[in-house]
């Protein structure tokens, strides 16, 4: 049946097609972060999206050029940078040197490209220009250039296509500066913003004179500079589906830059909030984590990818502590079964054929599925149980192992959860530890096995039955 998704354009589920009619390959923006502080764990669990629905297009043969935008100019940004008393490049260099290697701690895929906006401005500009040329925006006598919302309806354009919107109440939670009540209609936009003295040194030169762009612009730029006027893929949490997304929609097909009976995104994904103990992240409620916090309390990367890829990404999730207690406990079930298959697998001297598994059959119907990894996960764990009783009654061929090895990691591909345990370093003193205890046991010597078992599970470690022998594993 092929991978279907949900549209929020139609608001049903339909069939992935790519634009390019019966291509394998897909452009896919993904709106990144805003350098202005460390990243917080709602921000990843959309990246987290982004990173496997990258993958799992990869794993259903596509070719994806990812393109992930760095916003390192807005109003926060701005402001934190005068309190700082410090260049633009000087701060957000900081947090988007972080941020990356957030990324890389939770192991995602690095974008193809990642554009900032401030290395872009020509582009911003000349779509603007474009904008402003159609009619559809217009210069304030500051020097600010609007999007008329009333303007673009009147050309035949439909503002409200991602969500239905009550124009009387548009943008309420938006700031409206004292400089902004030129504008023709409060439901306007910036696209060009004037310099004013909160600027500082923050600023570009324009054919409407000093300024800045505006958040939503940028984005329109960044991503048709990389993938063409008209894409794939468009990714971002569902806060960002209005306005953000809706007047990147109304700036792009404003500008009259697509073929006829193309639309500028295809496909908009949108991940659902992520809560956090049961609340809304906030400082205030001490239920605020950036990536750095839940290291520093322990927990690494593969757990927290983990918990981020628990849920399926169109319902909100409850992101916990405890959480991330049983995401070790998961993983280690998990790491154990794919440890005894990686031994048994290798007593098998041909070479593996193309993995025929119930695990393959069962990931791929749930993540065709609108990318249901709550479904995934369940086939997963269903196999794990499932090869633990094969292994249990000795009715696992080594053959069968192999294939069901190489089968898990094809679905790893798309986890990107992975670990090579042959890899895993055993110190030299608890493998010796590890040889005495199973001298012991030969010598009927149950004593002192014990207590060399007592010593190891005190320092971490236990020991389990491989076909290749005992090897000391962390509990």
């Amino acid at each position: 049946m092929g991978i279907q998704l949900f549209n929020p354009l139609t608001r049903r589920m339909e069939p992935f097609e790519p634009l390019e009619a019966n291509g394998r390959k897909i452009g896919m923006y993904c709106c990144g972060p805003t350098v202005h502080d460390f990243a917080h764990i709602g921000n990843f669990r959309t990246f987290v999206l982004c990173d496997v629905l990258r993958r799992y297009l990869r794993f259903r043969d596509y070719e994806v050029y990812h393109v992930m935008n760095v916003t390192d100019v807005e109003d926060k940004i701005i402001a934190r940078v005068k309190e700082a008393g410090t260049s633009l490049k000087a701060y957000t260099q900081i947090y988007e040197e972080a941020f990356f290697k957030d990324l890389e701690a939770l192991g995602c895929l690095m974008p193809h490209e990642t554009p900032r906006a401030t290395d872009h401005m020509d582009s911003i500009i000349e779509l603007i220009e474009r904008l402003v040329a159609k009619g559809i925006a217009y210069s304030a006598a500051d020097g600010s250039v609007y999007f008329s919302i009333g303007r673009y309806q009147q050309a035949g354009c439909c503002y409200g296509q991602l969500q239905k919107l009550d124009f009387d109440q548009m943008r309420p939670g938006e700031r409206i500066q004292s400089d902004e009540y030129a504008k023709d209609a409060v439901a306007d936009f910036a696209l060009w913003k004037a310099r004013t003295e909160a600027d500082g040194e923050v600023f570009w030169e324009s054919p409407w004179g000093q300024g800045r762009p505006g958040w939503h612009v940028e984005c329109s730029a960044m991503s048709m500079h990389y993938l063409g006027n008209s894409f794939d893929l468009h990714l971002g949490g569902e806060d960002l589906k209005f306005p953000h997304h809706e007047d990147e929609i109304a700036q792009s097909e404003g500008a009259g830059l697509q073929e006829p009976g193309k639309p500028f995104v295809r496909h908009w994904v949108h991940g659902a909030h992520l809560l956090v103990e049961g609340k809304k992240m906030s400082k205030s409620l001490g239920n605020f984590y950036t990536l750095r916090d839940l290291l520093d309390k322990g927990f690494d990367g593969r757990a927290i990818r983990f918990v981020l890829l628990s849920a399926y990404y169109r319902e909100s999730f409850n992101f916990t502590l405890d959480g991330l207690q049983g995401a070790k406990t998961a993983l280690g079930r998990l790491d154990e079964c794919v440890a005894k298959l990686e031994a048994w697998q290798k007593e098998f001297d041909g070479e593996a054929k193309p993995a025929k598994s119930k695990l393959i059959d069962g990931f791929v119907a749930a993540m065709d599925d609108d990318l249901n990894v709550s479904a995934a996960w369940a086939a997963v764990f269903e196999w794990v149980r499932d090869i633990n009783r094969q292994i249990s009654q000795n009715a696992l061929s080594p053959e069968n192992a192999a294939m069901e090895y190489q089968a898990w990691l094809s679905v790893d591909q798309v986890l990107g959860l992975g670990k090579d345990l042959s890899k895993e370093v055993i110190p030299d003193d608890i493998t010796q530890m590890a040889i005495q205890r199973q001298e012991a046991r030969t010598q009927k010597n149950w004593a002192e096995a014990d207590r060399l078992r007592d010593e190891l599970k005190a320092a971490g470690w236990t020991v389990e039955d491989t076909p290749e022998g005992p090897r000391p594993k962390r509990l």
